[in-house]
């Protein structure tokens, strides 16, 4: 009598219980490639991409401590993070929007492409974060703690509260020229005074305010400010640049000390190039631009 092996089927030929996974088994090459891919992939795949870790997510919600964890990607829209203690967390792309993060603790944590556009981040410890492409639009950084220049790669427009200590020169001026671009002198004036108190030297930014002021019909500060930016290019060797501005100063004020009728440059400039035939005109292309950082 023929021995059965143990596993096989009864009365069958003992090695016939392959053929029933041949249907569903992948072929040799094809296992191959399988083992190939799970050799590799994760290799492959960059440490940015991995997603949140759900035990991570449980523990932030719950707690409201979770130092280092991974929560890229994680949605937290309108989350309550008040005080939450996040130091080093990887919050990469993460959305955080409307989020309530006041006094949380986000000290070296990785925002880079993250949403708080419209968070609440009044006490915020945010110093050593990387906020590289970091939405902070319409955010309240009041009385956040940020490293200086912090902000030169996030976007801020409409964020309140924050300090101009915060800021560099060219952020200043830059969102300085933003808002003149957008016919908000009065801001863009203040951003323009905050940036010569960075750097006094620079006849831009004092050429800037004076168009902005001029835009306001503050015509006798906006002379001083072209004056003064007249003696700094001149001091810099651009005799040509100095006499310019210095025609704009006098073209503002008339011999009897009122200010000529007329439209400020700024209605000009949004009516297009054809407009743009007074003395402010040329001056406004030249300084009125952002600055590199």
């Amino acid at each position: 009598m023929a021995m059965r092996r143990p596993g096989s089927p009864a009365g069958g030929n003992p090695i016939s219980g392959r053929s029933s996974w041949r249907g569903i088994l992948p072929s040799r090459g094809a296992q191959a490639l399988l083992l190939l891919a799970f050799t590799w992939l994760p290799l492959l795949t960059p440490p940015g991409a991995q997603a949140a870790s759900g035990d991570d997510l449980i523990r932030l919600l719950q707690n409201k401590a979770c130092p280092g964890c991974r929560l890229q990607d994680a949605d937290l829209v309108q989350a309550d993070l008040r005080d939450a203690d996040l130091r080093n967390a990887r919050l990469q792309r993460a959305n955080l929007s409307q989020a309530r993060l006041d006094g949380a603790v986000l000290s070296g944590a990785d925002l880079r492409f993250t949403s708080l556009q419209g968070a609440s981040l009044r006490g915020a410890d945010l110093r050593g974060a990387q906020l590289e492409g970091t939405d902070l639009r319409r955010s309240d950084l009041s009385a956040a703690q940020l490293d200086e220049g912090a902000l030169s790669r996030s976007h801020w427009d409409g964020a309140i509260g924050i300090q101009p200590n915060q800021l560099n020169y060219a952020q200043l001026h830059n969102a300085g020229v933003k808002a003149a671009a957008e016919g908000r002198f009065p801001e863009a004036e203040t951003f323009f005074s905050q940036a010569i108190q960075r750097q006094p030297e620079a006849p831009v930014s004092w050429a800037a305010r004076g168009i902005s002021r001029q835009e306001q019909g503050q015509n006798q500060l906006a002379a001083q400010d072209l004056n003064h930016a007249a003696v700094l290019l001149e001091q810099g060797g651009d005799a040509k640049g100095a006499q310019d501005l210095r025609k704009a100063a006098s073209g503002l004020v008339k011999p009897d000390g009122k200010p000529p009728s007329g439209n400020g440059f700024g209605g000009q400039l949004l009516q297009g190039a054809a407009a743009m035939a007074g003395a402010l005109a040329p001056l406004a292309v030249k300084f009125l631009v952002p600055l590199a950082f």
